[in-house]
């Protein structure tokens, strides 16, 4: 299928929006990017635009199920959703849009989704991933943050401002905080799968994330057989690819320069 700039997906059940940026993904390098656990395709804002000019390759950008303009979800959200978005949609959407060959690039929930699919399938495609403040464990810091956030959420304005990337913000919202604040998700753990990744992995990582400590990078490389790329970027919290973009682009470019038989063709 030849696939429009902006359009919806029919993926699992449910109808995922998305937005693709240069070549199709059957006939280019592709990066796929998986946003955060509030993420969408339009909060990644002019991220995904500028990746793909410092690479040349497709870029592809969708929301999940319960973001964006997606379909909702039924709540509350299983403690499980990201091994299940990993494991039964993210499959069926490579496939549905062709890809050939390329990289996941994840930040957050999307970074521990990336990590997941590349430990559990042996796909010959994927040439290796890139994980943006990651979580493989959950911390403390992680908790307290999250609670804070929601009780932000129900008392400030960022309802509102999150209600202009999100069809159903609640939904979106209160499937992913009710999950991380369910007592059950502290022993939610995906470093079996990355004993298994066998594809290259670079870490982009604020020293000052409010939401993971170094402890997740540590636990990457510790576990992981594949070669581990480590990014420590000063001075930035949990969202490098906004606070640092350009740092953030830079370190994704060299990655995929290096990672990419066939991107010099595109470029």
């Amino acid at each position: 299928m030849t696939l429009e700039a902006n359009g919806f997906l029919a993926i699992n059940g449910a109808s995922l929006e998305y937005r693709l940026i240069g070549p199709q993904p059957s006939q280019a390098p592709c990066i796929v990017l998986l946003h955060e656990g509030l993420g969408s395709v339009g909060l990644w804002g002019d991220f995904p635009d500028r990746l793909q000019a410092a690479t040349g390759a497709s870029v592809f950008a969708y929301s999940r199920a319960g973001y964006g303009a997606s379909s909702p979800v039924t709540l509350p959200r299983p403690l499980d959703y990201m091994q299940r978005e990993a494991r039964e949609v993210l499959p069926e959407l490579l496939d549905a849009i062709g890809f050939q060959s390329g990289l996941l690039v994840g930040h957050s929930d999307g970074a521990s989704i990336a990590a997941i699919y590349a430990g559990s399938r042996a796909d010959h495609r994927l040439d290796g991933v890139v994980l943006i403040a990651p979580h493989v464990v959950v911390e403390d810091v992680s908790v307290a943050s999250i609670a804070t956030i929601k009780t932000t959420y129900e008392t400030t304005e960022l309802r509102a401002k999150l209600g202009r990337w999100h069809k159903d913000v609640d939904n979106a919202f209160y499937g992913w905080n009710g999950a991380w604040l369910d007592p059950a998700f502290r022993a939610w753990d995906i470093t079996a799968d990355l004993a298994y990744i066998r594809v290259p992995v670079a870490v982009i990582q604020g020293v000052d994330d409010q939401y993971g400590t170094v402890r997740q990078v540590e636990i990457i490389q510790e576990e992981c057989y594949c070669p581990v790329e480590v990014t420590m970027l000063p001075k930035t919290g949990h969202s490098p690819h906004r606070e640092a973009p350009e740092a953030t682009l830079r370190v994704i470019a060299e990655f995929a320069a290096a990672t990419l038989p066939n991107l010099a063709s595109q470029t």
